[in-house]
C-alpha cells in the first residue's frame, strides 16, 4: 500500500505549510462542488492512462472500482474529508490511493491540477448552465401561458405603455409579457453558445506544456462528452473565458430578471393596482399589519448587483495574469457557483410569483383609456390626409396643452377643431387606441395573434438546442 503523501508538494519542502497559508490558499470550503465533475475527469483520464499503457488493465480497474466508492461515498453525504486535503481534486486522489493503493497513486500520472481543475470546471459549467437554461425556459412557459390568459386578439387585456415611466400608448398586455419573453430566450441563446464554446477538454495540457508520456487528449476528450480537445496546452490551463461568459450571460439575465422586478414591484403598489400577488409569494411586515410586500420581486431587482459584481470581480482578476496557470484563478469558482445558484432562486420565484398573480383588468384598461395615450393617433390621422408629420405633431401638442392648461376634455377639444372633428375625436374613446397598433410587431390584437406563433416556434428552437446539448 502506498503511504500517504501528505500535501502533493511535499518532495520539495518538506518541512510542510504553514498553517497561515493552508487558511488563505485551500479552497476546498467552496470548490467540493466539484466532486462529481472531478470524478467523472478522473474516469475518463484512467481510460485514457490504460490506452496508453500506463496503467495495465488490473490498475486501472482497481482505480475505477475506487472512484465507484468514493462517488457512492460523496452521494450518501459519507465523504470523510482530512487536514491536508487542500481541495477538492486532493481529497479525491488521497481517499482512491487508500482504497486502491498504489494504483490510486497512479491516477495523477501525466496531469496536472492545472489541467484537472480546468478540466472539472467546464464540466460543472457546462452542466449547470443548462439548469440555469432549463429555468428560463420555465419562466418563458409562464409568460407565455399568462399571455395566453390575458388574451392576444380582439379583447385581450391592455395597459399603458410607458416610456421615462410615463404613460405613452396603449398596448396588449399579452404583447408586454410577450416582451420580456423574447430577451429571456437572448438570454437562453447567449447560454447555448457559451456552452459550446466552453465545450473543450483541457485535460493532458498538464502544468502548462503537456507532458513526454504517450497519452491522447482527443478521445479523453470525446469520452467526456466535450466537442474536442485543446489545441494549445498555454491556453488550455489559463484560459477562463469561459467562466467570464457564463458570468456575463447570467449578470445580463440578471439584468433582465430585475426588470421584469421593477415592473411588478410597481404594478402591485395601490397606486398602480395592476396586480395582486398570491400570498405564497408575499411578505407581510413585522410592524405594519396591512402590508403585503413583493419581496420577490424586489430581490430580482436587487441580486442584479451581486451578479454584475461577480462578473467585475472574475474580469478585475484576469486583466493581469501572464500565461499560464496562476493561483489567481482560484478566484473563478465562487463567483461562478454563486451566480449560478442566485440566478437558478431567482428565476424559480419569478416563475412561481407571475403563475400564481391575478391581473386587474379595470385598472389597467382604465389607465390606457386615458385620451392622452392616443395623441399619436390623432397626429397619424392627419398624416393619412396628408399633413407632414411635424405639422401635425404640433398641432396635437397645441391641443394637449390646451387641454392640460384649461381641463377641458381632450375629446371637445379634438371635436370642435376645423383641424380634426368628431371622426377624429372618435380615435380617443375606450379601446380605440390599442386596436390603432396595427403594424407588424406591434401592441394590437392583429400583430399579437401573429408574435404568439413566433415566440412559440423559437421556443421550440431553443429547447431543441437544449436538448442538443443534454445529449453531449
Amino acid at each position: 500500500m502506498a503511504s500517504d503523501p501528505g500535501h502533493l508538494w511535499h518532495g520539495r519542502l518538506p518541512t510542510g505549510p504553514a498553517e497561515e497559508l493552508m487558511a488563505f490558499t485551500a479552497s476546498l470550503p467552496f470548490d467540493r462542488h466539484l466532486w462529481h465533475d472531478d470524478i467523472t475527469g478522473s474516469r475518463a483520464h484512467v481510460n485514457g492512462l490504460e490506452r496508453a499503457g500506463l496503467l495495465t488493465s488490473d490498475e486501472a480497474e482497481a482505480v475505477r472500482r475506487a472512484l465507484d466508492v468514493v462517488h457512492g461515498e460523496f452521494a450518501a453525504g459519507s465523504f470523510v474529508f482530512v487536514g491536508s486535503d487542500e481541495d477538492i481534486h486532493t481529497a479525491i486522489e488521497r481517499r482512491v490511493t487508500e482504497i486502491a493503493g498504489d494504483a490510486g497513486a497512479k491516477l495523477h500520472t501525466a496531469r496536472s491540477r492545472n489541467d484537472q481543475v480546468a478540466t472539472a470546471l467546464r464540466l460543472w459549467t457546462r452542466r449547470n448552465l443548462l439548469e440555469v437554461s432549463d429555468r428560463i425556459l420555465v419562466l418563458v412557459d409562464t409568460l407565455v401561458a399568462s399571455a395566453d390568459d390575458a388574451g392576444w386578439g380582439e379583447g385581450g387585456i391592455y395597459l399603458p405603455g410607458y416610456t421615462h415611466l410615463q404613460r405613452a400608448q396603449p398596448v396588449q398586455l399579452a404583447h408586454h409579457l410577450a416582451a420580456h419573453a423574447w430577451s429571456l430566450l437572448r438570454d437562453a441563446d447567449r447560454i447555448h453558445a457559451t456552452i459550446e464554446r466552453a465545450n473543450v477538454s483541457p485535460l493532458g495540457a498538464g502544468a502548462l506544456a503537456g507532458t513526454s508520456l504517450p497519452i491522447d487528449p482527443a478521445p479523453t476528450a470525446r469520452e467526456m462528452g466535450f466537442r474536442a480537445a485543446f489545441a494549445n496546452s498555454l491556453d488550455a490551463v489559463s484560459d477562463r473565458d469561459f467562466v467570464a461568459e457564463a458570468l456575463f450571460d447570467i449578470a445580463l439575465l440578471g439584468v433582465h430578471l430585475s426588470r421584469i422586478g421593477e415592473e411588478w414591484v410597481l404594478w402591485t403598489t395601490e397606486e398602480f393596482g395592476f396586480a395582486r400577488l398570491d400570498d405564497a409569494f408575499s411578505t407581510g411586515s413585522s410592524m405594519l399589519p396591512q402590508k403585503k410586500n413583493a419581496d420577490v420581486a424586489e430581490l430580482a431587482r436587487g441580486k442584479s448587483g451581486r451578479l454584475i459584481g461577480n462578473l467585475t470581480g472574475l474580469l478585475t482578476t484576469l486583466k493581469g495574469l501572464p500565461l499560464a496557470y496562476n493561483r489567481d484563478l482560484q478566484e473563478d469558482k465562487e463567483p461562478l457557483f454563486d451566480s449560478v445558484n442566485q440566478v437558478v432562486l431567482a428565476l424559480g420565484a419569478l416563475s412561481g410569483m407571475i403563475a400564481t398573480a391575478k391581473f386587474d383588468r379595470q385598472r389597467m384598461q382604465a389607465a390606457a383609456d386615458d385620451p392622452l395615450t392616443s395623441a399619436t393617433d390623432l397626429a397619424e390621422w392627419l398624416v393619412r390626409k396628408g399633413v407632414p408629420f411635424r405639422r401635425a405633431h404640433a398641432l396635437v401638442g397645441a391641443l394637449v396643452q390646451q387641454c392640460v392648461s384649461t381641463g377641458t376634455p381632450l375629446a371637445d377639444l379634438v371635436a370642435a377643431s376645423p383641424d380634426f372633428g368628431p371622426q377624429a375625436a372618435a380615435l380617443l374613446a375606450p379601446g380605440v387606441g390599442v386596436s390603432m397598433r396595427t403594424s407588424p410587431g406591434g401592441a394590437g390584437p392583429g400583430p399579437s395573434l401573429g408574435q404568439r406563433e413566433k415566440l412559440l416556434a423559437a421556443v421550440g428552437v431553443a429547447r431543441r438546442e437544449q436538448e442538443d446539448l443534454r445529449a453531449l
